[in-house]
C-alpha cells in the first residue's frame, strides 16, 4: 500500500459551513483516518491550502489545526501544480468568478451549492469545466443523511408500492440579531449578496427529489420575507431584501406531488429540523436527518372524523422505526471521499456541475413562479 498527498485549495473556510463540515469534519477527518482508500488499496491524503480575505482568521484556523499553508492570494494558490483540487464555500455571489479562475488554472473543482446565482451562470460553469477537461462536482450532502439513506432503502425495496406524494418541512427560528445573536450570517437575508431561502434550499430539494422520486416537471412557489428588518454582525439594523420562507408545490414524473415548506421563521414542533413524509399505496414513511419511521397498509388505522368526540387513538404509536442496518458516516465526508476517488482514479461521481445547474434552475423558476403568481414548467437541462 502506498500513500500520496495532493493539495486542495479551500476557499471560504472562515465561514461556518466551510470550516465545520468541510475542513474539520471532512478533509482533516479523512487525514486522521489515514486518507481516502482507493480501489487498489492505496491511500490519498489531502493537504489543505486555506484561502480567504481575512489573513488573521486564516492564521487562527491554521494554527489551531496545524495547517502550514494559507493565503489571501487565490491566484498564487492556483498557480501551484501540487494543488489538484479547488474547493469553493464562499458566499454565492463570489463563487462564479473564483471557480472560473480555478477552471482556467486546470484544477478539478468541487463547490458548495448553489453553484451560481442564475441558471445561465451555472450552465456556463458546467460548460467551461467540460471544455477544459477538468472534473467537477457539487455538494449534495443531504443524499447521505441516515434518514434519507433509510428512505432510499425503502424505495429500492418496493415498500411504498406506487408513491403518491411527498411532504417536507424544513426550518427553525433564526433570531433577528437584536436581543439574541442570529445563527446565520446577515448576507443570507440580502438578495443583493446572494441571500434568500429559495436560492439556498431549492437546489437541495431538487437533488433530493431528482435522486429519490423522479424528475421535477413543474413548480409553484410562494416566497415571503416575514421579518423585514434584522441586525447584522456589527449591531447595525438592516432591511431584509431576501425571502426568509418559501412554500413550494412540485409536480414530479409519475404523477407524484411534492409539497415542501422552507422557513427561517418557524418554531420547531417536529422531531427533527427537516422531515419528509412519503405516502404510497402500500405504506408511508417519515424520514428526518437520522431517523425514519414507517407504517404499512396492513397496520394503518381507520380514523373516522368526528369533531364532537375526543380522539382516542395514539396515532404516533402505530409507526415502526426503521433500523440502521449500517454504519453512517458524516455525509459531507463521504462525498469528499467520493470526489477524491473521482479525481484520482476516475470513479463515478454523478453530482456534477450539470446537476448543480438543474438545482439553480429550480430556484430561479421558483422565484419566477412567486413573481408571476403561477405554476411554471421546468424544462429539462
Amino acid at each position: 500500500m502506498s500513500v500520496r498527498t495532493i493539495g486542495v485549495v479551500m476557499n471560504g473556510v472562515t465561514g461556518r459551513m466551510g470550516y465545520r463540515q468541510h475542513l474539520v469534519r471532512s478533509v482533516l477527518a479523512i487525514n486522521e483516518q489515514g486518507g481516502v482508500t482507493l480501489s487498489d488499496g492505496d491511500r490519498v491524503k489531502l493537504r489543505p491550502v486555506l484561502v480567504g480575505r481575512n489573513a488573521d482568521k486564516l492564521a487562527d484556523i491554521a494554527t489551531k489545526h496545524g495547517i502550514s499553508d494559507f493565503t489571501t492570494d487565490l491566484d498564487a494558490a492556483l498557480a501551484s501544480d501540487d494543488n489538484l483540487i479547488y474547493f469553493d464555500a464562499q458566499v454565492t455571489s463570489a463563487r462564479v468568478k473564483a471557480v472560473l479562475k480555478a477552471i482556467e488554472a486546470g484544477k478539478h473543482i468541487y463547490a458548495e451549492k448553489p453553484t451560481a446565482e442564475s441558471t445561465q451562470e451555472a450552465i456556463a460553469l458546467a460548460e467551461a469545466a467540460t471544455a477544459k477537461g477538468v472534473k467537477n462536482g457539487v455538494v449534495q450532502d443531504k443524499l447521505f443523511l441516515p434518514g434519507l439513506l433509510k428512505l432510499k432503502r425503502l424505495i429500492d425495496g418496493g415498500f411504498f408500492g406506487r408513491i403518491l406524494s411527498v411532504r417536507g418541512e424544513f426550518g427553525y427560528w433564526v433570531f433577528e440579531g437584536d436581543w439574541q445573536e442570529a445563527q446565520r450570517p446577515s448576507w443570507n437575508y440580502r438578495a443583493e449578496d446572494g441571500g434568500g431561502i429559495v436560492l439556498d434550499m431549492f437546489p437541495h430539494w431538487h437533488y433530493v427529489m431528482e435522486n429519490l422520486f423522479g424528475r421535477i416537471q413543474s413548480v409553484y412557489a410562494q416566497a415571503v420575507t416575514h421579518v423585514p428588518a434584522r441586525v447584522d454582525e456589527q449591531g447595525n439594523t438592516y432591511q431584509a431584501t431576501a425571502d426568509d420562507a418559501a412554500y413550494g408545490i412540485f409536480e414530479l414524473e409519475g404523477g407524484i406531488v411534492a409539497q415542501i415548506n422552507s422557513s427561517w421563521t418557524v418554531r420547531v414542533n417536529r422531531d427533527e429540523l427537516v422531515e419528509f413524509q412519503v405516502d404510497g399505496t402500500h405504506g408511508s414513511a417519515v424520514a428526518g436527518l437520522r431517523n425514519c419511521r414507517v407504517q404499512h397498509r396492513s397496520a394503518t388505522p381507520k380514523p373516522v372524523w368526528n369533531p364532537d368526540l375526543p380522539a382516542t387513538a395514539r396515532f404516533r404509536d402505530g409507526w415502526q422505526e426503521v433500523p440502521d442496518n449500517a454504519e453512517f458516516d458524516n455525509g459531507f465526508k463521504i462525498q469528499w471521499e467520493a470526489f477524491v476517488r473521482h479525481v484520482v482514479e476516475d470513479a463515478p461521481f454523478p453530482n456534477d456541475f450539470a446537476s448543480g445547474a438543474r438545482g439553480v434552475q429550480l430556484a430561479e423558476l421558483g422565484l419566477r413562479s412567486n413573481a408571476e403568481g403561477r405554476r411554471i414548467e421546468v424544462p429539462q437541462l
